[in-house]
């Protein structure tokens, strides 16, 4: 296999599958931040995280056909403003279903898994009556396309580089508002011992509506980035849930720092043995090992000590 190949040119093709690892690790860390918030720091199974994923997805197209026909001008800078939006419009969504749905299901954990996978079939649906059901694609600007030529056998995607930096920021912000901020310490005690939280005074029912809106806009925003590397469909949520559920346990539930380093042991190992395989059975030796994993370790990576 490896015999037609120099020794640089294995080399490249090494430092190219670790880049593209990269890029897959910063997806699956986009895919998952949203959601451990959301089943680590409130325990809620939310199956319809792909379909506020999706929504961030259809508002960063909406946002881009705008643009395009009525400011082309301003076309170049319209993925800023639409990564805003898809926030926005995820989180909103995501505070009226806490406020209609979740609240009331928070004791039962099972009931929000059946719910919420009815609520992602409502959501499919609602996106095929109003977009269709055919797959559309973003346009993106001009300076996102191209590759920028490392040396001269190794080359990396500008859209590549622009999902690992906008990775790096939403976890810096992330980190910052659950560890740092007034807010982020009101969470984490909810999540401790709700009772006494309720007792010292926090809101423990505004704490969740913001909580479970901050873990849906995040998934928007996840959508808008994965408009630059693939299509937007009705059901193409579907496609990545399971992989953001196993990032998230996997890492441990309640741990967002378990997360980060789930999804790049995930992402690297897959990457690696696709050099080796193809696809499919790189992801199924990966599933086997995680699995394998959890059987031994089934708090994950990361475990978080919770006062009962």
């Amino acid at each position: 296999m490896f015999g037609e190949y120099s020794i640089g040119d294995l080399g490249s093709i090494f430092v190219m599958q670790g880049f593209a690892g990269l890029i897959l690790f910063s997806v699956y860390v986009l895919m998952a931040l949203g959601l451990a918030i959301i089943f680590g720091q409130m325990g809620v199974i939310n199956m319809a995280h792909g379909e506020f994923m999706i929504l961030g997805a259809y508002v960063t197209w909406m946002t881009s056909n705008f643009f395009q026909t009525f400011l082309p001008g301003l076309f170049s800078g319209y993925f800023f403003l639409a990564m805003i939006l898809a926030f926005l419009a995820s989180g909103a969504l995501g505070m009226l279903v806490e406020w209609v749905l979740i609240r009331h299901l928070y004791k039962r954990p099972l009931d929000t898994l059946l719910a919420t996978w009815g609520l992602s079939l409502m959501l499919q649906q609602a996106y095929r009556s109003i977009f269709g059901a055919r797959e559309v694609g973003v346009e993106l600007p001009q300076w996102m396309l191209g590759s920028l030529k490392v040396t001269d056998s190794i080359e990396v995607p500008i859209n590549g580089i622009f999902v690992m930096g906008l990775t790096v920021l939403i976890t810096v912000v992330v980190a910052y508002v659950m560890y740092k901020s007034r807010w982020g310490r009101q969470v984490r005690a909810v999540v401790q011992n709700r009772i006494m939280a309720g007792a010292v005074g926090i809101n423990t029912a505004k704490v969740d509506r913001y909580t479970f809106a901050l873990g849906c806009g995040i998934a928007g925003v996840a959508g808008s980035a994965f408009t630059m590397i693939g299509s937007t469909g009705p059901t193409s949520g579907q496609l990545y849930i399971v992989d953001t559920f196993l990032v998230v346990v996997f890492g441990g539930a309640a741990s967002l720092l378990g997360t980060i380093a789930s999804a790049f042991s995930i992402s690297q190992t897959q990457s690696t043995l696709e050099f080796f395989m193809s696809g499919s059975m790189a992801k199924v030796l990966t599933l086997l090992a995680v699995v394998g994993i959890l059987m031994l370790r089934p708090q994950g990576l990361f475990a978080l000590k919770v006062r009962k």
